[in-house]
C-alpha cells in the first residue's frame, strides 16, 4: 500500500515540477519579448532624434559651403528597423511599415515612445498611433491611441496620471510642445465626443486607451501650455 502511495506522490511531484518549469519558461519568454520590444522602440526613438539632427545640420549648411555629411545612413537605419516595404523615402523614419510622426514623453509614468502615423491592429501592437485630428502640435485636437497592456508598457499607466501632469510631444520638425492634463475620465467604447470636441482654436491632444477591465475607454485631455 505504501509503495502504491509512494508512486502516486512521485508522479504528482514530477507533474508539479514540470508545471513549475513550464510557468518559468513562459514568464521568461514573456519578459524577453517585452525587453526586446522596449529595446527596439528605444532604437527607433534614437533614429528619429538622429533624423531631426541631420535635418537641422542640412538646414544650417552655409551657402556656398560644403554639405555636411550625415553621421548616419538613414536608409540603412530604416532597413535595420523592420521597414516593411514603405516608399523608401529617406525623408521618413519608419517602424514596422509605418511612418514615425513624432514621439511622446510622459515623465509621471516614465513613458517615452514613438507615435505612428495611423491606428491599425498592427500599428498599435508596435507603439501608440494617431487616430484622429490635424496632426501633432497643430491647432485642433489630435487623438493618440495606445494599448493598455497592464504591464507598464504603452498607455498601461495612464490611470496614474493626474490633472496638471505634463505630456511632451515632439513632431517631425523637431518642435517639442508641453501639454498640461486638464481632464481625465472613463467613457464607453462607442463615445467619440472626446475626439470631435471644439477646442476653440487651441492645440490639444487626447490620449485614449482601454480600462483595466476592458469595459470602456480611459480618456485624457491635455492642452498646450
Amino acid at each position: 500500500m505504501r509503495s502504491k502511495y509512494g508512486k502516486v506522490l512521485t508522479i504528482l511531484l514530477i507533474v508539479l515540477i514540470i508545471a513549475i518549469i513550464g510557468i518559468l519558461i513562459f514568464l521568461g519568454a514573456k519578459y524577453y519579448k517585452d525587453y526586446e520590444k522596449a529595446k527596439e522602440t528605444q532604437g527607433v526613438i534614437h533614429q528619429f532624434d538622429d533624423h531631426l539632427d541631420n535635418d537641422t545640420n542640412q538646414n544650417n549648411t552655409p551657402s556656398g559651403g560644403e554639405d555636411i555629411t550625415p553621421d548616419i545612413d538613414l536608409n540603412e537605419l530604416i532597413a535595420s528597423n523592420n521597414n516593411n516595404g514603405n516608399s523608401g523615402d529617406s525623408s521618413k523614419v519608419t517602424y514596422r511599415g509605418y511612418e514615425v510622426m513624432g514621439k511622446i514623453k510622459i515623465p509621471t509614468t516614465g513613458l517615452e515612445t514613438i507615435i505612428l502615423e495611423k491606428v491599425t491592429p498592427s500599428s498599435i501592437e508596435s507603439s501608440v498611433a494617431i487616430l484622429y485630428g490635424p496632426g501633432l502640435n497643430k491647432v485642433g485636437n489630435t487623438v493618440i491611441v495606445g494599448h493598455n497592456y497592464r504591464n507598464g508598457q504603452m498607455f498601461s499607466n495612464n490611470k496614474n496620471l493626474s490633472i496638471g501632469d505634463k505630456i511632451y510631444i515632439t513632431d517631425k520638425t523637431g518642435t517639442e510642445v508641453a501639454y498640461t492634463i486638464t481632464k481625465k475620465y472613463q467613457t464607453s467604447a462607442q463615445d467619440f465626443n472626446y475626439a470631435t470636441r471644439d477646442v476653440q482654436g487651441r492645440r490639444e491632444i487626447s490620449l485614449s486607451t482601454c480600462t483595466d477591465d476592458s469595459s470602456g475607454r480611459l480618456i485624457i485631455w491635455a492642452a498646450a501650455d
